[in-house]
């Protein structure tokens, strides 16, 4: 597969606690340069990122992160802000308490509000995939299916766990036709996205591919 390829499902993902402004500078200067689907960034760095890069490259941040026990208002107020500052898409934690308690209508419910505020704007749903059974990955395809969500995504990279194999095969297998599949987590290597994208991911949560790509330009150079 051509790095071109990859790199256009790719959404570059700076999201650590630490995060400084020269950082996220840098990794929407990558995003522009290699054609990301776009930067993954804390919401506060939204409105001047969104300002920098110009419509140059989307805008993508969190809500409800990465826990996803927020209320329902907080995390509709947190929307509502990001929209405001700019954000083009938005990644939604569900409420995984509500999840393993079977609260599916409330679940259901969080979503389609927040994707009401979201409007025309790419909203994917994070399930935490390593934290639930199979059985509750399924129904969670069905749900986000019903939701008017754009995505379901595997995980926030936060809980010990990231995106497999057997999930976004899984995901793939059980999504309505018109939701996407994001893995997200631990994809280290040229070929782990080659095979995530074969399995049926439409985008790439990782701050890995990029640095991959820029080293073996590094090493070519340097040849």
């Amino acid at each position: 597969m051509e790095l071109s390829e990859i790199l256009k499902k790719v959404d570059h993902t700076l999201l650590a606690q630490t995060a400084t402004w020269e950082e996220i500078r840098e990794i929407c200067d990558d995003g522009i340069k290699y054609h990301t689907a776009s930067v993954c960034i804390p919401p506060v760095f939204v409105e001047r990122a969104k300002e920098y890069v110009g419509g140059r490259l989307p805008i993508c941040t969190v809500v409800g992160f990465p826990n996803g026990y927020s209320t329902s208002s907080v995390k509709i107020f947190e929307t509502a802000d990001a929209v405001k500052n700019g954000a083009d898409e938005i990644d939604m934690v569900v409420n995984l308490g509500w999840v393993r308690g079977g609260r599916w209508g409330d679940v259901l419910s969080e979503i389609r509000a927040v994707k009401t505020i979201c409007g025309e704007r790419t909203l994917k749903v994070i399930v935490e995939t390593c934290l639930l059974t199979d059985a509750e990955k399924v129904k969670l395809c069905e749900i986000v299916s019903a939701s008017g969500a754009d995505f379901i995504k595997t995980s926030t990279g936060f809980a010990g766990g990231g995106a497999t194999r057997e999930d976004v095969a899984l995901f793939s297998a059980h999504v309505a036709p018109h939701v996407k599949v994001k893995a997200a987590g631990g994809i280290s290597t040229l070929e782990d996205a080659e095979e995530f994208i074969r399995l049926g991911a439409s985008r790439l949560g990782t701050s890995r591919i990029v640095k991959i790509v820029k080293r073996l330009e590094k090493d070519s150079a340097a040849r």
